[in-house]
C-alpha cells in the first residue's frame, strides 16, 4: 500500500535526491490513509509538512553557498526527517493504520535516510575541521 506510483524503478540504485523523492511520495501515502478524525487529522497536517522538507531543503544543499550552509541545511533535512519518525512512531503506537505492518518499510526507509544525513553532516564537519587545521599549518 504504502510503495508509491510515484517510484519509477523498483529496487533501483537511487541518487540520494531520488530516494528522497520516493520517500515524500510514500509519506503521502501514509498521511493519505491516515483516519479523519481529530487526531489523524492533527497528524497529517503535521506530517504533510515534516515529510516534504527533506526532499525540498535537500535541493537546498545543493546548492549551498559554503560549507557552513551547507552543513546548516543538512541538519534541516536530518531535524525534519527525524520529525518524521517520531510522527511514525505515534501512529505506530496509537495503530492509526492497521495493520501497523504496513509502516515497517517507509519506517525503515527513515531511520536508514536518517543514518545517511547524519553521516553526511559528520563528513562535512570533518572536512571543514580537517581544511581548517590544513590551513593554519
Amino acid at each position: 500500500m504504502f510503495n508509491s506510483q510515484c517510484s519509477i524503478m523498483e529496487k533501483a540504485k537511487y541518487d540520494l535526491e531520488d530516494r528522497l523523492v520516493e520517500f515524500t511520495c510514500r509519506m503521502i501515502d501514509v498521511f493519505e490513509a491516515l483516519p479523519h478524525s481529530r487526531a489523524g487529522n492533527y497528524i497529517a497536517g503535521q506530517l504533510i509538512k515534516s515529510c516534504h522538507s527533506p526532499t525540498f531543503n535537500y535541493g537546498e544543499v545543493q546548492a549551498a553557498e559554503s560549507r557552513d550552509d551547507f552543513i546548516h541545511k543538512l541538519a534541516i533535512v536530518l531535524k525534519e526527517l527525524k520529525e518524521c519518525r517520531t510522527a511514525l512512531k505515534v501512529i505506530i503506537k496509537k495503530e492509526l493504520i492497521k495493520p501497523v505492518e504496513k509502516l515497517q518499510d517507509i519506517f525503515k526507509e527513515t531511520e536508514e535516510l536518517i543514518a545517511i544525513i547524519a553521516k553526511s553532516k559528520e563528513t562535512a564537519k570533518h572536512n571543514k575541521a580537517a581544511t581548517k587545521l590544513n590551513i593554519e599549518n
